[in-house]
């Protein structure tokens, strides 16, 4: 899975990078067919804002996660996005 980290108003730190990395590579464990996964982080005054984007194979998902500190907002996210996946896997396996 290719991983694309972009940031709004912020510089991507060696350390936020991992961290992302690690939160979406555990992504995979649910659905194998994830191509790339896009990553935004902005912050606005005291708003950490993270968006992603995972694209499988047939669509797309999205999800969006706002907190005080980034990376409890990019914990949100993961966990969001992992709900996500499983709900589609669920409806790709019902079909």
């Amino acid at each position: 899975m290719q991983i694309t980290i972009s940031g709004h108003h912020v510089d991507i730190t060696q350390a936020i990078r991992n961290y992302v990395t690690s939160k979406l590579s555990k992504l995979e464990r649910h659905y194998e067919q994830i191509t790339s996964t896009s990553v935004i982080l902005t912050v606005e005054k005291l708003r950490q804002k993270v968006e992603a984007t995972v694209y499988v194979s047939g669509g797309e998902l999205f999800a969006v996660a706002e907190h005080p500190d980034m990376y409890t907002a990019i914990d949100a996210l993961s966990d969001k996005l992992d709900r996500q996946i499983i709900k589609y896997k669920e409806k790709q396996r019902g079909h």
